[in-house]
This record gives structure tokens, C-alpha cells and sequence, in this order.
């Protein structure tokens, strides 16, 4: 059975008819059917929910937040050496790379170094900014959590 999600999710994720269970979708032993997962929305750039939980999750992401850390600490940086710096492969760099591109968080360079293509990153002002918000955040939360 193949699940049609037409519902766009709100800002909860569910969809917009709700999660009112009322469909009598049914097993042939009674029980009823799992809800169908909501459909995922993408990620791009500062959460729209404000308060505690309102991470840039668009950086939080592991390969990400490394790549921005990385690249806020120098110039720029080169393909290769982020994935060696960040035990990654190619594939996932290259993914996570463009997201962050995307948002134009950072910006990728291409040249040749001796016949050799090189590609370098360098972290623009709006990921400069978005960065410091995130890192703002973060150490908010680490302060509220040491003075519980």
C-alpha cells in the first residue's frame, strides 16, 4: 500500500486535517492502521520557532556544524582537507556542502592546482552571522542548564 501525503504540515508537522484519527482506517485484526508520517519539510536557513528549542537546524546537523566551525576559524578551506578534518566521504561532504551553500552560508571556489581540480569553501558573512547565532544559543541553553 502506497501512503499519498497531500496534506502540507503545519509548524507542529501534522498535516493540516489534523491528527483527528477519526478515518476508521482499520487492520483486518481490529487494531488500527499507524498515522502516516507527516511529509518532511526542508530545513533552509534560521527555525521559525522562537524560544528554547529554536536551533538553526540547518547547522545543528553534525557534518555541518563542523564544516561552519572549520571554515569560521580560517580563510578557507579545501574539499579534501574538511574530509580528512571531519572523517567523512566524499558523498556526505558533498551534500552537506551544498545545503550550506544553498542558504549561501558558505561559498564554494573552484580552480586547478597543477592540473588538479581543487575546490575550496569559505564561510560568507550571512553563514558568518548565522553561525554566531547559533553558538549565541547554544551557550544560552549551557548557561540555563548549569543554573538548574
Amino acid at each position: 500500500m502506497v501512503a499519498k501525503h497531500s496534506a502540507v504540515p503545519d509548524e507542529r508537522g501534522e498535516g493540516a486535517a489534523g491528527s483527528g484519527g477519526g478515518g476508521g482506517d482499520r487492520r483486518s485484526d481490529g487494531r488500527s492502521r499507524a498515522a502516516a508520517p507527516a511529509a518532511l519539510r526542508t530545513v533552509r536557513g534560521k527555525a521559525k520557532v522562537e524560544g528554547p528549542l529554536a536551533l538553526d537546524r540547518l547547522i545543528h546537523e553534525r557534518i555541518r556544524l563542523g564544516i561552519l566551525s572549520a571554515l569560521a576559524a580560517t580563510d578557507a578551506v579545501s574539499f579534501n582537507d574538511l574530509k580528512k578534518l571531519l572523517e567523512t566521504t566524499d558523498g556526505n561532504l558533498s551534500v552537506h556542502a551544498r545545503k550550506l551553500e544553498e542558504a549561501n552560508y558558505i561559498a564554494c571556489t573552484k580552480s586547478f592546482e597543477n592540473r588538479m581540480p581543487k575546490t575550496e569553501y569559505s564561510i560568507t558573512p550571512t553563514g558568518c552571522r548565522a553561525f554566531e547565532r547559533y553558538l549565541d544559543h547554544m551557550e544560552s541553553l549551557i548557561r540555563a542548564a548549569r543554573e538548574r
